[in-house]
């Protein structure tokens, strides 16, 4: 508790404030003093879980599309995706934006899709750019490897970009990136690369992650080699998280598993679940609907609808409310919260859902 005070007012005094997200460092410099306060409110909020925020979040995961040009084995984008598919409008991301951009740090570009299918991603990511927040998002690299998306993607602002490299030979890949092709999410690095330093950009940070499963553990010490001679800023080596009981994929090594207890492996709950998102990290489909989790791929418990209602109205409202109030005192019967690893021993689907981080300085 001192720490989370000291932390609190170290921010409230220098404008500054410093987290990570899968392990990659954000750092916030001379922000307005409004911003400091919510964060600050925010952070006590995740701390003693009222059922009303005392905070609007400071992070939040939008989804541009749920549409994607892959289809990855146990990813729910893929083949169990209960709702329309379709991609975010401009004008529902700029009215989030528009309310929330006193309060917001980091946006999360991507969730069930490609994020970069949506035409209008780049525009997104340059008007939250010019509202003072900063972005990560996610790519499978498929588009990045043609055209013109490179020099697109370094002139929006993005702060981090993600490619999904889950292998270093095209056998590997496609067992589990199905129908996609690596010599593409390679070449889309590369030009990344080259047009950052071609406009004398120090963003996006170029982030490789590899899932680890079984088939690829073998190539890990190739892939660090890989990264590095593609001028990659990093490389993290993420847990399998396994969506759809694909058993042969789970690495043999115990440092890439997370706790899955479906499937049968051992894993010591917790007394308490550490999830922040109902206080803050709201999800935001490609509709408008607002739900708690990404987890919620389907919309199964949605929480209200920002294309319908303002956000205010659905972070404060009696759906949120009540979930919030639940989650305190019964977690563990939640249909979301009760078999997600969060809530088990080595389990965070957060910065703990990635084994390793190396950084490449270029």
């Amino acid at each position: 508790m001192l720490s989370k005070i000291y932390r609190g007012l170290r921010a409230l005094s220098t404008r500054k404030i410093r987290f990570d997200i899968d392990l990659i460092p954000y750092e916030f410099e001379k922000l307005p003093l409004k911003k400091v306060i919510n964060w600050v409110m925010t952070e006590s909020s995740v701390y003693l879980k009222p059922a009303r925020p005392w905070g609007f979040p400071t992070i939040i995961q939008i989804e541009a599309t749920n549409r994607c040009n892959l289809r990855c084995v146990s990813c729910p984008a893929a083949a169990s995706l209960n709702r329309p598919r379709g991609d975010m409008n401009l004008s529902i991301f700029k009215k989030i934006i528009d309310e929330l951009r006193d309060y917001l740090l980091l946006i999360i570009f991507w969730d069930w899709g490609e994020p970069f299918l949506n035409p209008d991603a780049y525009e997104m990511i340059r008007y939250a750019h010019d509202s003072g927040v900063k972005l990560v998002s996610s790519t499978n690299g498929q588009l990045f490897g043609k055209g013109n998306q490179a020099q697109k993607v370094v002139e929006s602002g993005l702060d981090v970009l993600v490619f999904s490299v889950d292998g270093t030979t095209q056998e590997t890949y496609q067992r589990f990136r199905k129908s996609g092709k690596l010599d593409l999410v390679l070449e889309g690095v590369r030009r990344v690369v080259e047009e950052k330093r071609r406009q004398n950009s120090g963003t996006p940070l170029v982030n490789l992650r590899s899932i680890v499963m079984k088939h690829n553990e073998k190539e890990i010490d190739e892939l660090k080699v890989l990264a590095r001679d593609l001028k990659a800023d990093a490389l993290i080596l993420r847990k399998f998280h396994d969506w759809a009981d694909a058993k042969e994929f789970m690495p043999t090594d115990p440092k890439f598993q997370l706790p899955v207890p479906r499937l049968g492996k051992r894993a010591s709950v917790l007394n308490e679940n550490p999830c922040k998102n109902l206080w803050n990290c709201p999800t935001v489909h490609q509709d408008g609907t607002v739900c708690s989790c990404f987890v919620d791929y389907s919309a199964n418990h949605p929480l209200g609808s920002v294309s319908t209602d303002s956000f205010k109205n659905v972070w404060y409202g009696q759906a949120y409310r009540k979930l919030r109030r639940d989650f305190r005192k019964r977690w563990k019967q939640l249909p979301l919260c009760g078999l997600c690893s969060y809530g088990f021993k080595g389990g965070d689907v957060g910065r703990d859902a990635n084994a390793e981080v190396f950084f490449y300085p270029n």
